[in-house]
């Protein structure tokens, strides 16, 4: 980072206003350059001061987040991060990621100073990170369903009993568009890691589940993972798996390892299903953020499994994928257009 990046705060409360100003102030490399008490205000300040980023809440009087986002990018997209309270505000903070955020920092219920300073590094990282992001990316999504899968066009149709994934920044939008797509029959288990903050993921499994011919659940400790179901790592807690003595598999939730730098992380996920499927895993890395899954990619290929990665075209964020890619541990990179298709080829 070597410029200062300008943000916008928006948000109703006057204290969190002058809060998320102490709080970003923090970074050396950020700037205040306005704040503003609700949609309507926010449309005309984004306007004069062009910011570089926006943080936005969604709760506000006259004009409420959701309005403001879809008015904002239908005029000029500016990359926007929720700052929401989960319990009020998570099917709202959903719909602002349909609406075009990138990313949501969880506001603690109680505003007491130190909770909300609480977040200070969070924020800073994510304000961040979604200036990087290409203007509008990650409103490309396909407009036509999944192209046909070429049955044994990848690698001789090698055959799994899993297909693990992982996602970050842009994941929610593109998963609800793979997802539903999934034919009924799929024959094997998919269990996905999306980074999200804790109080979201509940609810995201049920959208996708009402959207999908397949039964999408987020995982409790001890299910039984069977075929054609998808199984979401609860936000805050790591997905893995478990063979017990009748060969059956079940999931296991826990807060360890604790130095990751997600939780739950792509790479415990990848790596469990390895140890437990052996070679017959697929992984599949897609937009986001960092380096998460690149080790969990090796464990998979260590062990004779398949991994896929999501082409630059289609990211909203080309991070996770091309460090896979760069390690020379993707067996194919395909757009999120084909994605299905390629799963479909393994299975």
């Amino acid at each position: 980072m070597n410029r200062v990046l300008r943000v916008l705060v928006v948000d109703d409360s006057a204290y969190v206003r002058k809060v998320m100003r102490q709080m970003l102030s923090q970074s050396p490399f950020l700037e205040v350059v306005g704040t503003a008490r609700d949609g309507t205000e926010a449309l005309e300040q984004a306007e004069a001061l062009e910011p570089d980023v926006i943080t936005l809440d969604l709760m506000m009087p006259e004009m409420d987040g959701i309005t403001f986002l879809k008015a904002q990018m239908a005029h000029r997209p500016i990359p926007t991060v929720v700052v929401s309270i989960a319990d009020e505000d998570s099917e709202l903070a959903l719909a602002a990621l349909d609406a075009g955020a990138v990313d949501i920092v969880q506001k603690p219920t109680a505003l007491a100073n130190e909770k909300v300073l609480e977040i200070t590094q969070e924020l800073i990282r994510k304000v961040k990170a979604a200036a990087e992001i290409p203007l509008g990316r990650g409103q490309q999504l396909p407009t036509l369903p999944p192209e046909a899968p070429a049955p044994g066009a990848l690698l001789g149709a090698n055959l799994v009993d899993m297909v693990v994934l992982g996602i970050s920044t842009g994941g929610p939008q593109a998963l609800k568009w793979l997802v539903p797509q999934i034919p009924p029959n799929f024959p094997v288990p998919l269990a996905i890691v999306l980074h999200m903050p804790v109080g979201y993921t509940e609810m995201y499994a049920q959208k996708l589940n009402d959207l999908s011919p397949l039964k999408v659940v987020e995982t409790r400790e001890g299910d039984e993972v069977c075929p054609g179901v998808v199984y979401l790592a609860p936000a805050g807690r790591h997905l893995s798996f478990q063979r017990l003595d009748d060969g059956k598999v079940v999931t296991h939730l826990d807060a360890r390892p604790f130095d990751t730098p997600h939780r739950p992380s792509v790479d415990v996920l990848f790596q469990s299903a390895a140890e437990v499927y052996d070679g017959r895993v697929l992984g599949v890395v897609m937009t986001g953020m960092g380096s998460d899954g690149l080790q969990g990619a090796a464990w998979i290929k260590a062990k004779g499994g398949l991994v896929l990665t999501e082409a630059e075209e289609s990211c909203v964020v080309y991070g996770m994928p091309r460090v896979v890619v760069e390690a020379g541990l993707s067996d194919r990179t395909v757009p999120l257009s084909r994605m299905l298709a390629a799963i479909l080829e393994v299975v």
